[in-house]
């Protein structure tokens, strides 16, 4: 069996499939090899039932996940994964090679990924250009769901935000500025609290300030890391992640005052994976 996954910071999904095409999807915590060692990716690994299910089955893991950018970090996932499937050949790799096998298969495009976080790489069909680097939730992530999310939480303590998004976030999620400080400068994943708050702005998806503000982050994340790249008028931009996929008018909106061709967005890059490698096995 084949198996598959699509790790960011908040989630990871796996599909394991056979030559029948046959397959079962599972979902763990996201890893990232900048925050989590190779033992605490073992410990959670086999506290997964579904996956622990294949564990004897599995011959080939193809892992893309966040953080996967260097032989250094990319060893502490896969010695992971060598303990946990002991018969699977693996490899480790960036989440935005994964992200350009799932866009773009093997043709030229421009992939990007919107989700938590953000990124983008120009795809020749076989290999990936970045030209401007992602500098993480801290410094970068234009357009993602951390980056926005921070940006909401700092609009709401300093009151900026209107009366009923405002509202919102105190009264039906009950943050308050302790509750806030805690959980982005005391507690694990900040990134992952402060894309949460996405949902809240969901609520509100049809007011012309969520739709202002989408729009501006959106435009921000095209004209740094879509237009950086030679080709951008002239080849696909697709994109994978939640962000993309909520809000692809928007996204698609933003694109045309650019002058580009945002041809397809994925939710979920784990099934066009899994086509991808199925191919390559079994076709």
């Amino acid at each position: 069996m084949i198996l598959v996954a699509d790790s960011g910071s908040t989630k990871c999904d796996w599909l394991a499939f056979d030559q029948q095409n046959a397959y079962d999807k599972v979902s763990t915590m996201g890893f990232n090899p900048f925050f989590h060692s190779t033992e605490l990716i073992i410990g959670e690994l086999l506290k997964s039932e579904g996956l622990i299910a294949y564990r004897e089955k599995i011959t080939h893991i193809y892992y893309f996940g966040a953080g996967c950018s260097s032989k250094e970090r990319n060893e502490i996932v896969s010695k992971a994964l060598n303990v946990v499937f002991p018969n699977a050949e693996v490899m480790v790799d960036h989440d935005l090679l994964g992200a350009a096998y799932a866009a773009c298969g093997d043709n030229e495009g421009i992939a990007c990924i919107l989700g938590t976080g953000s990124n983008s790489c120009y795809f020749d069909g076989t290999k990936i250009y970045e030209e401007v680097p992602a500098l993480g939730y801290i410094l970068g992530d234009e357009g993602g769901g951390d980056n926005m999310g921070r940006q909401l939480l700092t609009k709401y303590l300093y009151k900026q935000l209107p009366d009923n998004l405002h509202n919102y976030i105190k009264n039906e999620l009950g943050l308050n500025k302790e509750i806030i400080f805690d959980k982005v400068y005391n507690q694990p994943n900040a990134n992952v609290f402060m894309a949460s708050m996405m949902k809240s702005l969901s609520e509100f998806r049809d007011t012309d300030y969520v739709q202002n503000f989408v729009a501006e982050n959106l435009h921000n994340f095209l004209s740094i890391h879509v237009c950086c790249f030679e080709k951008h008028k002239e080849v696909p931009v697709n994109f994978v992640g939640s962000i993309a996929h909520y809000y692809f008018d928007v996204l698609k909106k933003e694109g045309e005052k650019l002058g580009i061709n945002i041809n397809d967005v994925k939710k979920k890059p784990i099934y066009a994976l899994k086509d991808y490698y199925y191919s390559k096995h079994f076709n």
